[in-house]
């Protein structure tokens, strides 16, 4: 074979390498990008799964909270009836109670208006006279001077709340009642003392002479001011 010839055909072997090469390169790089499209598809539908599988966790732990929180809700609603249920009839079976006592006393005061007696004083009774203060003291301390109990005084005190509030200045231009037994007039006091228009003490201890010659006992003049109004 001539020279020139020769050397044709190494540079056409040479670029047919050279061919070669770049078209193998060529595919090399295609596969790895193939290789790697593939990889990357198969990270996110892996991805995918984990994030419906938290989702799928999340829903149903959210479920369960729903249904727990539903039945503490239920059971405390249950709860709250039933309790108040019981309240009410306790607060019924009490009433009752009280409808009952206030039936029978009123049946006892009944009887004994009817047989001239003095119904008894069925309601508190203080323990001493150091629960009062100012005129209350010094009626209560009167009260025991004259022979009578706590309970006598627990009707004094009803009946000198509602006549004058234990006010000895107390005054009732309409009939002219006095003081604090609302004496009429006012001046019927003085038989207990020069000073009874400023000294309590000297209108209760008229008043409860008063009340101890026409009703016996405080008792019986406030049983007399519920009946009529007046003692």
């Amino acid at each position: 074979m001539s020279r020139p010839w020769s050397r044709f055909g190494v540079r056409a072997l040479a670029i047919s390498l050279l061919v070669t090469g770049v078209a193998g390169g060529l595919y090399l790089e295609s596969d790895r990008e193939t290789q790697q499209r593939i990889s990357s598809a198969r990270l996110a539908a892996e991805t995918e799964q984990v994030e419906l599988e938290l989702l799928r966790q999340r829903r149903a732990e959210h479920q369960r909270a729903t249904v727990q929180r539903r039945t503490a809700e239920r059971e405390a609603a249950e709860k709250a009836t039933a309790t108040a249920k019981a309240e009410a009839a306790k607060v019924k079976r009490a009433e009752q109670v009280t409808q009952q006592q206030q039936q029978q006393q009123q049946q006892q005061q009944q009887a004994q208006s009817a047989s001239g007696a003095t119904v008894p004083y069925t309601g508190p009774i203080p323990a001493s006279c150091d629960e009062f203060s100012g005129n209350r003291a010094i009626g209560c301390a009167l009260t025991l001077e004259q022979g009578w109990g706590l309970d006598q005084f627990a009707c004094l005190n009803k009946l000198w709340n509602k006549e004058s509030g234990w006010n000895h200045k107390a005054y009732n231009a309409a009939s002219g009642a006095t003081g604090i037994p609302q004496a009429v007039p006012g001046n019927k006091m003085s038989g207990a003392g020069a000073d009874w228009q400023t000294n309590p003490a000297t209108q209760i201890k008229w008043g409860l002479g008063y009340i101890k010659s026409r009703y016996s006992t405080p008792c019986g003049a406030w049983q007399q001011s519920q009946n009529a109004g007046w003692y």
